[in-house]
């Protein structure tokens, strides 16, 4: 006899634990039109026990298998604060210190944690290294030209310079951080206006683009070029 479930094909014979959404649903509602257990047996195709145990909601579910994690909660919670205290701390560093407290866990599951915690290791964003007072006056800057007009900005070049290390390593630590907090303070690599290294500066304006300006030594930085004849607004 093949019924109205019967044709959905639930025939195999799990364990108590592995019921189906659908299965559940058929049990349910056979149940309420009381028919026998033998007969929903058939229809949701399982296991006499099953239909016993989920009638009168015993049934939990089984229970998760697989190798109990070493580490408590706890002991996770107190990785979490070592990688948040410092974010330039690389994987050895974090390891070392979490060990150190009590913790008995392998590199791998160090790792595998800050994973889990959402964290990568990525090259940190470097940012400009500025004082309270400056980021007021750039921001008050910023809000006395929110409101110009496209003539006034035409007569603003801008202007800026770079660095380019010509030397391995000297990229600095890399940085653990969530999606999103690439411009987090804690994850930024602070850096000083003229470190040692190759400048360049270049500008543009509604004109055009300047000429790229090579700077051989760091003394040359403070100078602008000769033919600089537009107006500059500077941050600071």
């Amino acid at each position: 006899m093949v019924s109205q479930f019967g044709s959905l094909g639930y025939t195999i014979m799990g364990k108590t634990a592995d019921l189906r959404v659908v299965q559940k649903t058929i049990i349910d509602t056979l149940h309420k039109e009381g028919k026998p257990q033998t007969f929903i047996v058939k229809e949701a195709g399982c296991s006499q026990s099953a239909v016993s145990k989920h009638v009168n909601r015993k049934l939990s579910g089984r229970k998760k298998c697989g190798r109990k994690r070493c580490t408590t909660n706890r002991e996770n919670h107190s990785l979490m604060r070592i990688v948040k205290k410092n974010r330039f701390k690389n994987l050895s560093e974090l390891h070392k210190e979490w060990t150190e407290a009590g913790v008995k866990a392998s590199r791998g599951t160090t790792h595998r944690h800050v994973k889990e915690f959402g964290y990568s290791c990525r090259i940190p964003l470097v940012k400009l290294l500025l004082n309270p007072r400056q980021r007021q006056r750039r921001l008050t800057w910023a809000k006395e030209k929110k409101n110009w007009s496209v003539a006034q900005w035409s007569k603003v070049l801008f202007s800026d310079e770079s660095k380019f290390c010509i030397s391995f390593g000297n990229q600095g630590p890399r940085v653990w951080r969530k999606g999103g907090e690439a411009h987090s303070p804690s994850c930024l690599k602070s850096s000083v206006k003229f470190p040692q290294s190759v400048m360049i500066w270049g500008a543009m304006s509604s004109a055009g683009c300047w000429s790229i300006v090579f700077f051989e030594n760091q003394s040359h930085c403070t100078r602008l070029p000769r033919n600089f004849g537009a107006l500059h607004v500077s941050f600071c």
